[in-house]
């Protein structure tokens, strides 16, 4: 049975007062690190005025038993730290009170600012940052969604950041905690929980994302995954990941626009190297921002509208254009006159560092 696209009234009330779980970006310190240097290097230096004052206790005064124990120096530390200053124990000599001057008062104001960093850190800049991530939370728009940061999800993240795209404009959604790290140290933000329920993709702006690319690992739950995402954004385009071909027409039923079949693709590799040596080779070079070509899909542009397919105001080498949703090769009739609204697939040179590169070849061939 179809899944309805709206909401009674009092679901989308509850959904308003629903607390999602902000997103996160990565630290450069963990958050237990950073509170274990703090506290041992306060620790040590609170242990270095208990030295001092154990080493120059003769310069001290109990005005109680007149006696200077341990543990009187270790009382005298911490109130002189803390400046509360009872008056029952007093330096006397002037080397006593050289030291409380010149060693004791500046390790009183790092111990201070340590303390006092620590909380600012914790309670108020990390509270803040929570704050500024949910902020950014809801104003999620043209960002794209990555749900499962397996294998193919982890992949297709550092390509999209080779290509240029700004990682704090990548969601990654997953239950791995330590695959969610891997994407944090990668820039990206990320949120620990189910892709397959709306209202963790609801805290992620489904419905505003650029794309959506799923990849879960298991073809049943990327097909449910595909099925929540296209009830809540039907409009955002939505890239699964499938490992059996049976289930290539189910994830498009489902409401994929492309379907990728990684075993597939290997299969024409591994056929395109059996009648080439290098067929392999170039379709690797043309699906990575890093070869030497790469292909590109856009929309024509005004001053196309009208030429050949073979006329491309880029440059590039037309391949195939989709009017109507309709596939046509370069070698087609329609390719012979762009219109308005066509979507052309070219092929484009990357550019060289050094020597001679496809740029040039591509221009020795027209």
């Amino acid at each position: 049975m179809a899944r309805s696209h709206t909401r009674p009234r009092s679901d989308r009330k509850r959904l308003a007062k629903r607390r999602f779980a902000p997103l996160r970006r990565a630290v450069k310190i963990p958050v237990w690190g950073d509170l274990g240097i703090r506290l041992g290097l306060a620790l040590f230096l609170i242990f270095v005025v208990v030295m001092i004052h154990w080493w120059d206790r003769e310069g001290l005064v109990d005005n109680l038993d007149g006696h200077v124990s341990f543990l009187d120096v270790i009382y005298f530390t911490m109130i002189s730290i803390t400046t509360t200053g009872f008056g029952d124990i007093a330096p006397i000599s002037d080397r006593a009170r050289l030291v409380e001057a010149v060693i004791v008062t500046p390790v009183r104001f790092a111990v201070l600012f340590i303390f006092v960093g620590t909380a600012y850190n914790f309670l108020i800049k990390r509270s803040w940052e929570k704050f500024r991530m949910a902020r950014i939370q809801e104003q999620l728009s043209n960002h794209v969604v990555v749900l499962g940061f397996g294998i193919s999800g982890s992949e297709a993240v550092g390509e999209l950041i080779e290509r240029g795209t700004d990682p704090a404009c990548i969601v990654v959604m997953d239950m791995d905690e330590e695959r969610l790290e891997q994407a944090e140290a990668l820039g990206c933000n990320v949120i620990e929980a189910d892709a397959t329920r709306d209202e963790n993709l609801e805290a992620v702006r489904i419905d505003q994302a650029q794309t959506v690319l799923v990849s879960a690992g298991r073809d049943d739950s990327s097909i449910l995954i595909v099925l929540t995402v296209r009830h809540l954004a039907p409009k955002v385009p939505i890239s699964v990941v499938v490992r059996a071909a049976d289930n290539e027409l189910l994830a498009r039923q489902a409401g994929a626009d492309n379907v990728i079949n990684p075993v597939r693709f290997t299969g024409l590799l591994l056929a395109g190297s059996a009648r080439g040596a290098h067929i392999a080779d170039y379709l690797g070079d043309l699906a990575s921002v890093t070869g030497r070509v790469k292909l590109v899909e856009r929309e024509v542009l005004p001053e196309e509208i009208g030429k050949p397919l073979s006329d491309l105001a880029t440059g590039g080498r037309g391949l195939r254009i989709y009017r109507n949703g309709t596939a046509c090769g370069f070698w087609e009739h329609e390719a012979d006159c762009l219109q308005a609204g066509d979507i052309v697939v070219e092929i484009l040179p990357t550019e060289p560092e050094n020597g001679v590169g496809d740029a040039e070849v591509l221009a020795s061939t027209d």
